[in-house]
């Protein structure tokens, strides 16, 4: 897909508005569901479910204690980034037991965004190693939880060994701009691999 004019908010393309499938992915409790309700432009359908000491051991709520429910299929939602554009959102599931999910929801994704939770990297590993499986185009958001550290962006790096033309911010899932500004580096994002494939060929 052409994503020319893409990275200029209320500049149309061609005068068609084009629809682009984005993920949000990330590990158990890194505020993927957070970040669909916030940006979206419509009330987001959700699949979520109160979690019981029954899952306790299997989802393994070490740093998220004070998580009530979880997605259980996906979370959906849309937000218009200008005239041209609609991104379609669609939330994955981060508890191990509901990765069988993801590749259907994969299917036909222009990108996504990784959530990570800088509290526990390890919990967005398996999100980062799908994207690149699945060869989809992704940035990395950091979202700032109220007892999150600051790190500097290499560390980050380093740690989740995701290589230097991947964009990495911080942002609030909760903040619609925030959230906002993400989507909009992935577009960004898109629309420089576009560009340099195509002065490759």
């Amino acid at each position: 897909m052409d994503l020319k004019g893409f990275d200029r908010p209320g500049a149309p393309a061609s005068g068609d508005t084009r629809s682009v499938k984005v993920m949000i992915a990330g590990g158990f409790g890194t505020g993927k569901t957070t970040l669909v309700r916030s940006v979206s432009d419509i009330k987001p359908l959700t699949t979520e479910e109160t979690l019981t000491q029954a899952s306790a051991d299997v989802d393994h709520l070490i740093g998220v204690a004070e998580k009530t429910e979880t997605t259980v299929s996906l979370d959906f939602g849309k937000i218009s980034l200008n005239d041209s554009l609609m991104l379609y959102l669609f939330g994955t599931p981060g508890q191990e037991r509901f990765w069988f999910l993801w590749n259907g929801l994969f299917k036909g994704a222009l990108g996504a965004v990784v959530l990570v939770d800088t509290r526990r990297l390890a919990s967005s590993f398996r999100a980062i190693e799908e994207m690149e499986r699945q060869d989809v185009p992704f940035v990395v958001a950091l979202n700032v939880f109220p007892d999150s550290r600051e790190f500097p962006v290499e560390e980050i790096r380093d740690a989740l060994d995701i290589s230097p033309h991947i964009p990495i911010v911080a942002c609030d899932a909760r903040d619609r701009a925030s959230s906002r500004d993400v989507l909009v580096t992935l577009i960004r994002h898109l629309k420089e691999r576009s560009a340099v494939a195509r002065e490759s060929r």
